[in-house]
C-alpha cells in the first residue's frame, strides 16, 4: 500500500494501525477543500494507485477519490433524527455546508448560529474525523497482529491530540446512523441488520464523532467477520450504564479474529467505553460496549436550594447530583464518589469552603477534581489561588452552570 509522504508525493510501505499523521490530514483537508476539482484531485498524492482502495474498477482516480472523501463525511452525519442545530450535529453540517454544498466558513457559521472561530475549531475537528475514517478504512488492516507496537503508540498519540468534545447525545440515532453507513456492506454480504432500541431515547454525555468511528468501524468489522444471516444490534440502559451489545455468528476464517482493531480501540478507551468480546459455546460472538457511567457532580453547600436548583438546571443532560450539606460530608462524598467535578459554597458552618477546597486539593484522592467555587463573597482571585478551577457568584443562572460545566468538558 502507497502512503502520503509530508512532501506531497507517496511512499510503499505495507497497511499499519497507526493513526493518521499530520501529513495525511493536511492533505484530506486539501483534497476537500478541492472536492470539484477534478483535474486537481486526478494529480492528488491521495489519488495515486495504491493510496485508497480502488473497489470499482475503471472509475477515475479523481472520482474514486471523491466519492471516498463524501462517504468519509457521512460517517460523522449523526443521523436523520437529530435535529440540524443540535450541537453534536454542528461537525457534520459544517462539513456539509462548507465542502459540499460550497459555503464559506462566514456563511456556514450563521446558517448554524455559531462564531466564525467556533466554526473553524469544528471544521478543523471535522476534518481530523474525515482523516481517521479514511485512514481506518483503506491505511490499517482488519487483522492486526499484537507484536504492531510502533503503529499502536502513534495512533495513541494522533487520538490524545484530537481532545474529547462532550456534549449530550441520543445513542438511539448515533446507532441508526451508524446502521445506516453499513447496511449496503451488510447486504453485499448477505447480513441482515437487526437493530434494537428501547422506545425511550438513550441520552448519554459523549463526543458524538469519536463514539460514532467506534460505533461504524465496530460494526463494519463484525459485518466482515460474520457468514450469512442475522447480526443483532441492541441497546440498552440499565441505572447508569448504558450498553451496546453484537451477536453474530463468525466465518471459520474469522474465527480467532478479534472485531476491535487498535486505532478503534483506542478511541473506545478515550471515550471511558469498555469492549468486551466473548465466544460461546453455540458458536455466537457476543461483542459488547459499556460506555461510561453518568457524571456526578457534588454539590456542597448547607443550603439544600442550589443541589436543587443545579438538578432543574441540569435536566436533560444525563448529570447525577449528589448532595452534602457539611463539609465533612463533601470531603467524605468527593472520596467515594470521585465525581467529575464539586460546587463549593464558601459560608457554611464549622469548615467553611476555602478549607474544604485546601483539604481537597490536598488528599491525592481529591486533588485532580475541578472544583467550581460558588458564593457570595466576590473573591475569585482567592478561590483560584487555592486551586478553584472555576469561580461563579451566586446567584447563578442556568447558562453560568451550563458554561462552565461544557469549559470543564463534564457535558
Amino acid at each position: 500500500m502507497a502512503r502520503p509522504t509530508g512532501d506531497g508525493g507517496m511512499v510503499a510501505e505495507s497497511r499499519t494501525q497507526g493513526g493518521p499523521p499530520e501529513a495525511f490530514i493536511k492533505q484530506v483537508k486539501d483534497a476537500l477543500e478541492h472536492l470539484y476539482d477534478f483535474p486537481y484531485l486526478q494529480k492528488h498524492p491521495l489519488a495515486q494507485e495504491g493510496a485508497l482502495i480502488a473497489d470499482r474498477p475503471g472509475e477515475a482516480p479523481s472520482e474514486r477519490l471523491r466519492r471516498h472523501l463524501l462517504a468519509a463525511i457521512e460517517t460523522v452525519n449523526p443521523g436523520h433524527n437529530v435535529p440540524f442545530g443540535a450541537p453534536h450535529a454542528r461537525i457534520y453540517n459544517l462539513l456539509h455546508l462548507h465542502y459540499v454544498e460550497g459555503m464559506t466558513v462566514q456563511e456556514a457559521a450563521h446558517e448554524l448560529g455559531v462564531s466564525r472561530r467556533q466554526a473553524h475549531r469544528n471544521l478543523q475537528r471535522g476534518t481530523e474525523s474525515v482523516a481517521i475514517a479514511l485512514w481506518t478504512r483503506h491505511c490499517t488492516t482488519p487483522a492486526p497482529q499484537p507484536s504492531d507496537r510502533e503503529p499502536v503508540s502513534s495512533a495513541r498519540a494522533e487520538i490524545a491530540r484530537l481532545g474529547t468534545h462532550l456534549s449530550t447525545t441520543d445513542m438511539g440515532s448515533l446507532l441508526q446512523g451508524a446502521h445506516a453507513i453499513v447496511e449496503q456492506q451488510a447486504r453485499q454480504r448477505g447480513v441482515h441488520l437487526c437493530l434494537k432500541t428501547p422506545d425511550e431515547p438513550v441520552v448519554i454525555p459523549v463526543d458524538p464523532v469519536i463514539a460514532r468511528q467506534v460505533l461504524v468501524n465496530t460494526l463494519s468489522h463484525a459485518v466482515g467477520q460474520a457468514l450469512p444471516g442475522p447480526l443483532r444490534l441492541t441497546l440498552s440502559a440499565e441505572g447508569e450504564r448504558v450498553s451496546i451489545a453484537l451477536s453474530y455468528t463468525p466465518a471459520r476464517e474469522a474465527i480467532h479474529a478479534t472485531v476491535v482493531n487498535p486505532v478503534i480501540e483506542q478511541l473506545a478507551d478515550r471515550l471511558g467505553w469498555k469492549v468486551r468480546q466473548e465466544d460461546q459455546r453455540d458458536g455466537l460472538r457476543m461483542v459488547t460496549m459499556l460506555t461510561a457511567r453518568r457524571p456526578t457532580i457534588l454539590v456542597i453547600d448547607d443550603n439544600e436550594g442550589l443541589a436543587e436548583l443545579l438538578k432543574d438546571y441540569l435536566a436533560g443532560q444525563s448529570c447525577e447530583v449528589a448532595a452534602a450539606l457539611t463539609g465533612q460530608e463533601g470531603l467524605r462524598l468527593a472520596r467515594k464518589l470521585s465525581p467529575e467535578t464539586i460546587v463549593l459554597d464558601v459560608m457554611m458552618p464549622g469548615i467553611d469552603g476555602w478549607e474544604i477546597l485546601q483539604r481537597l486539593r490536598n488528599h491525592p484522592q481529591t486533588a485532580a477534581v475541578p472544583v467550581i467555587v460558588c458564593s457570595v463573597i466576590n473573591n475569585p482571585d482567592l478561590a483560584h489561588s487555592l486551586g478553584a478551577s472555576l469561580y461563579l457568584p451566586k446567584p447563578v443562572s442556568r447558562e453560568d452552570v451550563l458554561n462552565a460545566l461544557r469549559q470543564l468538558g463534564v457535558i
